[in-house]
């Protein structure tokens, strides 16, 4: 699951605010993590290896879950910020191979890119090149493939793009967006799985997070306590995740990212409304 938001500098005080809760199984440990600059000819992703032009990679704080490669999310020096959430189409993700997970896609685009819209275009070159596939939850545990949505965002621009196999649809984010656990783009929304519960296990949190960014100026403060917060729907599926023995919010990231692409980072380890975020800038 996940809950991600971004807000471009009109929707707050001048600056671009990115925020998601990365929901994962409660046992998975995720790590909070600097990775910093290096020459890469060959990248060894979750489950494929990837080739090519040598690539110096930016540097980056990334939270992943332990077993992966790929990120739920992160920013780079540069000021791009990239997360990701899991949604389901008509297409079947059991039936393809192992290939690029969306963590991975994640990881690659803030590696690899100095603004929003390079990150996009790199991601769609690797979906439509290798592929998406493979688990996204640890092998060792049971194998769960997903098809991604993704925020990409840097000081002043924003991208969604949303994704089913090879095919994906690309909107612009001109002041506001939120994505769930559903597709988001209207053009793109007749390819959603017809057995997925969205009426009450994401669209509740799905709007709640458009009615946060609706109120003016969308505030690090308020996004805080929109990922802390409870009620939406029903049985714990809520923005603060806590469905037990299922899904729990395992990982919380705001970014506040400056027009000169200067970020700080509040992240938190664990469920937002049982752990502090932790400030941190490059």
């Amino acid at each position: 699951m996940c809950d991600v938001l971004v807000a471009l500098p009109g929707a707050t005080q001048g600056l671009t605010l990115f925020a998601k809760n990365s929901d994962r199984p409660p046992q998975e440990n995720q790590l909070l993590e600097w990775f910093e600059p290096r020459h890469e000819k060959r990248t060894k992703a979750t489950y494929v290896e990837l080739s090519g032009h040598p690539t110096l990679t930016q540097r980056c704080l990334m939270s992943r879950p332990e077993w992966s490669w790929g990120a739920e999310h992160g920013v780079n020096e540069s000021g791009v910020v990239i997360g990701n959430a899991t949604i389901y189409t008509t297409l079947d993700p059991r039936n393809f191979p192992d290939a690029l997970t969306g963590m991975d896609l994640v990881r690659l685009g803030l590696e690899r890119s100095t603004h929003a819209e390079q990150a996009l275009e790199l991601m769609v070159e690797l979906i439509t090149t290798y592929g998406q596939g493979g688990s996204g939850h640890a092998p060792s545990t049971r194998s769960r493939p997903y098809w991604n949505s993704f925020l990409i965002a840097d000081a002043s621009s924003g991208w969604v793009l949303e994704t089913s196999g090879s095919e994906y649809a690309v909107r612009e984010v001109t002041d506001t967006w939120a994505i769930s656990n559903r597709t988001t783009i209207p053009e793109f929304d007749g390819r959603r799985h017809p057995l997925q519960p969205v009426e009450t296990l994401v669209d509740p949190r799905l709007r709640a997070s458009r009615l946060l960014l609706d109120h003016r100026p969308v505030t690090c403060e308020g996004l805080k306590a929109h990922l802390a917060s409870h009620g939406q729907s029903v049985e714990g599926w809520n923005v603060c995740m806590h469905v037990d023995g299922v899904e729990q919010t395992t990982a919380s990231m705001i970014v506040e990212i400056d027009q000169h692409g200067r970020s700080r980072v509040w992240a938190t380890q664990g469920s937002p409304c049982q752990s502090a975020y932790e400030l941190l800038t490059f």
